[in-house]
């Protein structure tokens, strides 16, 4: 009852994963959160003070479900992270409807069941917020706009949730991951997109997961207790330079 609990959707595999990580390096408890089961009990298995819970952040049953089992688990929710998300790219001719809502389903919908449904627990420990979006929700660029257009709205949302809920002492900050080296981005792009980037970034590099956790676990801190409303970019630099990709086209 006394340490802190943070809840981690999407927390599998990748920044969510790592963001798991760290905070049970910081002493805290953590709820894994994931609908890929087998992932999450892959990734549970080798981990202690975590509580795995295969939901899907989309379905309002089971996110009120995810954050009752926190509370009788840990009894408490000091910090919600609300990763999980899905990337589906392609021109916009090629955008259908249900593609779109899928995007939808689990970018925006998600964080907004999430938030909502932690927000009591959120203000008895005066916790924080930490949603993820994108370099994509801060630029346009070509085959993304289901995707950045759910990571744009959710940067607005975590706005929204830090004007209203300041007065009871929850923080609501957003991370906007740049290129980041993951096992899918290792898998999809291609030697042109890498150096595309590579030459777009100033720290002239692709992110770690790790790097994209330390910003996240801040946020989610006491150390960050006098910051909100706030949209970070972790990202080498990205999106301050606004520089075109040529090779995202292809």
């Amino acid at each position: 009852m006394t340490r802190k609990c943070a809840i981690v959707t999407g927390a599998a595999r990748g920044i969510g994963l790592a963001t798991t990580d760290l905070f049970l390096e910081m002493g805290w408890q953590v709820v894994m959160v994931d609908r890929d089961a087998a992932e999450l009990d892959s990734a549970a298995a080798t981990r202690e003070d975590i509580l795995a819970l295969p939901y899907d952040v989309s379905n309002p049953q089971q996110v009120n479900r995810m954050v009752s089992e926190t509370l009788d688990w840990s009894g408490r929710v000091d910090a919600l992270i609300n990763n999980a998300g899905v990337a589906e790219f392609g021109p916009i001719a090629d955008c259908t409807f249900e593609m779109w809502r899928r995007v939808m389903e689990t970018n925006l919908d998600g964080v907004f069941l999430c938030s909502q449904a932690a927000a009591d627990a959120l203000k008895a420990t005066r916790g924080a917020i930490v949603n993820i979006a994108s370099i994509s929700g801060l630029r346009a660029s070509t085959l993304r706009v289901a995707y950045g257009t759910s990571k744009a709205a959710v940067i607005q949302l975590t706005k929204q949730y830090a004007a209203e809920l300041g007065e009871y002492g929850v923080r609501a900050n957003c991370v906007c991951p740049g290129p980041v080296k993951t096992k899918l981005s290792v898998a999809v792009h291609s030697p042109a997109i890498i150096q595309a980037y590579h030459d777009a970034i100033p720290l002239n590099r692709y992110g770690s997961e790790r790097e994209l956790a330390e910003t996240i676990c801040f946020l989610a801190s006491e150390k960050a207790s006098y910051v909100t409303g706030q949209v970070v970019a972790v990202d080498g630099g990205f999106e301050s330079t606004g520089v075109g990709l040529p090779a995202l086209r292809e």
